[in-house]
């Protein structure tokens, strides 16, 4: 019999909705959680690995943060890098059939103004997005050498609830639950709100994870986009609408990324024509939901 679908980072805020979604398909997962299991520990990885025999890996775990990333350029190449090379490593030594989905990021693609496909240059601007460059050639490495069916994302931007308050439209829909709830003066501190990003809401993300792990092909790079950008300004544009009050916006220097990218969008055509995946999810829904998501966790007195 195949063994059971492993999803790491499964309490994080991709791995929880990814858990949800397989769980509403009728699969069961086994969550690795951080406080679960060590993903830096060799030795333990191994038995675990060996242990649970898994059929179907979702490495959901990792540094997801760019701008974190250059404040403490160790941790994406630990969490990002070496603990890849230790699960990889671990299936490899199981000697077993496994297919891995290694989510990499679009921040590894060199900057354009136009859609990117998977064959555009890739010109990685972050400690970050180096790590996840680093993480998709351990994956190709591992699949040429060691026959592993490493499926492979380059993923766009993409949010939705219990997403980290350190991202942009989490951090918005944070402030202005609290603006509005009273708790905080009625100004909203921004970064640049000209760049321009290629936003996804997570439940489609990890609906077209899915798809792939189920029609995509080992060692081909997918896209994870909607193909449209829209300008953070829209973002809270759009935030600000659901809300009772009236909100000034004030530019904190502090919030200005050093080497932002003025527009990130992707060309979505490669998974739409294999898989036949689309989002589904609104810009104005998963906004909605989001804003949301803050207002009860602010009521619930959480933040």
């Amino acid at each position: 019999m195949p063994g059971p679908v492993l999803v790491t980072g499964a309490s994080g805020f991709v791995g929880t909705h990814l858990v949800e979604h397989l769980s509403k398909c009728g699969i069961r997962t086994v969550g690795w959680r951080r406080d679960t299991i060590d993903l830096l520990d060799r030795d333990l990885v191994r038995k675990y690995i060996n242990d649970l025999n898994p059929a179907t890996i979702y490495h959901c775990a990792g540094a997801p943060h760019v701008a974190s990333s250059w404040d403490d350029g160790a941790r994406p190449f630990e969490s990002n890098v070496l603990a890849t090379h230790y699960l990889l490593d671990a299936i490899r030594r199981t000697g077993k059939k496994c297919r891995i989905l290694l989510p990499g990021s679009a921040t590894v693609y060199q900057p354009s103004t136009q859609a990117v496909t998977e064959e555009h240059p890739i010109e990685p601007s972050s400690p970050y997005a180096i790590s996840k460059l680093a993480q998709e050639k351990l994956g190709i490495k591992a699949l040429a050498e060691d026959s592993i069916e490493v499926i492979l994302t380059r993923s766009f931007n993409h949010t939705g609830p219990r997403q980290a308050p350190s991202f942009v439209a989490p951090s918005f829909a944070r402030q202005l639950a609290l603006i509005e709830s009273g708790r905080v003066e009625p100004i909203i501190k921004t970064g640049n709100l000209n760049a321009q990003r290629d936003i996804t809401d997570v439940r489609d993300v990890v609906r077209a994870y899915h798809l792939l792990m189920e029609q995509g092909r080992p060692g081909v790079l997918y896209n994870v986009c909607s193909g449209v950008a829209y300008a953070i300004s829209d973002v809270l544009d759009e935030l600000r609408r659901n809300i009772s009050c009236q909100v000034q916006v004030s530019v904190d220097q502090k919030l200005l990324r050093k080497n932002d990218t003025d527009v990130q969008l992707g060309d979505p055509s490669r998974i739409n024509s294999e898989t036949g995946w689309n989002p589904t999810i609104s810009f104005n829904h998963m906004l909605k939901d989001l804003l949301d998501y803050w207002k009860q966790t602010v009521k619930n007195h959480e933040t």
